[in-house]
């Protein structure tokens, strides 16, 4: 049996669905093609028939990446699987991974049918999606609570049809251990043509043993986890990919398993998931959390600076966290910051060095110092600017205190024009957003959430805003980072608004199309 664990991360599908706010195509590329440099052997891109957006985002990511394989799931359904072929058709390389219900809670709740037409209709998917690619994964959804019997039948029935790759999903998170890893020997002690696939595991964290239960797994055999970045997911979320490649990584001796995920290239990817998808990473986190390599307890300490594994059975530097600061203040100049960045990581092709700097000696003048972690931060809310800048923020001046009303003053560039406003509001901030949708007459824009996050350490640290709003049914997500609480608001409100505006143009072509097809 191989000793390679193929890793195969749904962050960008079953990760998105549990999101307040979908992902643009732009941030699920980027997202693509960081779990791409990790080292992610399968990443499934998303759900190509949910929606003509899905669609679309699958097939640019099956265009741009190349060392991984790009999947798209589907039901068992011929226009699901068809629309898979579409979407991914593109690619160097692509999977289609059709599934269907095979508990008994599942066929004769919601399938409302016999297991003998669940089977022929998986067999009749794996058959069709062999039509596309030879790579074919199916998974039994529901498998933790599916009798042994008809779970081994199904299994052994798929392969038979083509199936490379059988996933068995505890999809409710019901099992343990000691229960899922034995239903992994069942399967193969029982199902005769086992040898032909790659049996995989999809561990969801409702009792938060899906990473137990991938490891159980993997030690009766399983050979691919899925797993997505800081354990997103449906509910509480799926196994996560972190902590499968540390203990991997961690506990070789043990388990004497390997995967070709880039360890080094953990924390960044972790960030940069978490800042897209505005969900913040709990500090106790295992591996990427901020006290993951934290020690408070004087015993701790003084063992840690003796000898650093008596408390630590990893380095922060084995998962891309790097614990020195390098003291950039606005005397550095720009080799220092190249250097440094080199440092962290990022290649020249990463970032445009001048735009870096100008933001960086902006930032340095207002706080002094600039850390490691501001550094990163300038980088990554500048590869989030936007192409279609239909509005851009001239100026902003903000007046509050106990006894005055607060109010704002907004000078915005829309287009070509230059438009100012004044308004007054419950605070600073609030003076601010309505002094701009007085200016804009946004009536249908709504502010649903409102997210204010420290980036950094201290007083001076950066504030991150995060902005969710509904315009005409859909959310939006707006960042905004800026030393100033008031102005990283606007900036937040700025980048949902130049969203809305690029979906209303797109509307209106496809209207325009529409008309003439008429």
């Amino acid at each position: 049996m191989s000793d390679q664990i193929i890793i195969f991360d749904t962050t960008l599908r079953d990760g998105e669905q549990a999101l307040p706010a979908s992902l643009s195509m732009k941030e699920k590329i980027q997202i693509a093609l960081a779990l791409e440099r990790l080292g992610v052997d399968i990443i499934e891109a998303g759900f190509p028939v949910s929606s003509p957006g899905d669609f679309a985002s699958v097939q640019e990511i099956a265009k741009v990446v190349k060392s991984s394989t790009v999947c798209g799931l589907s039901r068992a359904l011929a226009k699901d699987i068809d629309a898979c072929g579409q979407a991914l058709s593109v690619a160097e390389q692509f999977r289609i991974h059709t599934f269907i219900a095979t508990s008994d809670i599942h066929v004769s709740s919601k399938l409302r049918k016999s297991q003998e037409d669940v089977v022929e209709m998986a067999v009749a998917a794996v058959k069709h999606a062999k039509g596309y690619t030879n790579d074919v994964e199916f998974s039994c959804e529901d498998a933790g609570r599916t009798h042994i019997d008809y779970l081994c039948r199904m299994v052994e029935s798929v392969i038979n049809a083509g199936a490379t790759t059988v996933n068995i999903p505890d999809t409710v998170g019901y099992t343990t251990p000691s229960e899922f890893g034995g239903i992994i020997a069942n399967l193969f002690n029982r199902v005769p043509n086992i040898d032909k696939a790659v049996i995989s595991v999809h561990c969801h964290n409702d009792l938060g043993l899906a990473v137990g239960n991938s490891l159980a797994a993997v030690e009766n055999g399983a050979r691919q986890v899925e797993c997505t970045i800081n354990g997103i997911g449906e509910r509480a979320g799926n196994c996560s990919l972190e902590e499968i490649a540390m203990v991997l990584e961690t506990r070789k001796a043990k388990f004497g398993l390997q995967s070709r995920i880039d360890t080094q290239e953990i924390s960044r990817t972790s960030k940069l998931v978490s800042q897209l998808c505005n969900m913040p990473v709990q500090a106790n986190k295992a591996i990427v959390g901020a006290n993951a390599f934290s020690h408070s307890s004087g015993i701790h300490q003084d063992g840690v600076l003796k000898a650093q594994n008596t408390y630590e059975i990893m380095t922060p530097e084995s998962v891309g966290i790097n614990k020195n600061n390098l003291n950039l203040t606005s005397r550095s100049g720009r080799h220092v910051i190249k250097h440094r960045l080199s440092e962290l990581g990022y290649q020249t092709s990463d970032y445009d060095l001048d735009s870096i700097y100008d933001l960086f000696l902006k930032l340095a003048d207002k706080k002094g110092q600039v850390y490691d972690y501001d550094l990163e931060a300038l980088l990554f809310f500048d590869q989030q600017r936007q192409d279609y800048a239909h509005y851009e923020l001239v100026s902003l001046q903000a007046t509050s205190g106990r006894e005055i009303i607060p109010s704002a003053t907004v000078r915005l560039k829309i287009g070509e024009q230059t438009v100012t406003q004044s308004s007054v509001g419950n605070g600073p901030v609030d003076a601010s957003f309505n002094a701009i949708m007085t200016m804009l007459g946004h009536e249908e824009l709504t502010i649903v959430d409102f997210k204010l996050d420290s980036k950094g350490e201290g007083a001076d640290a950066l504030a991150q805003v995060s902005v969710i709003a509904e315009y005409r049914g859909r959310r939006f997500h707006g960042i905004g980072l800026a030393t100033d609480i008031v102005e990283s608001g606007v900036k937040a409100l700025i980048y949902v608004l130049n969203d809305t505006y690029l979906a209303d143009q797109i509307d209106e072509q496809k209207q325009q199309v529409r008309v003439a097809g008429e």
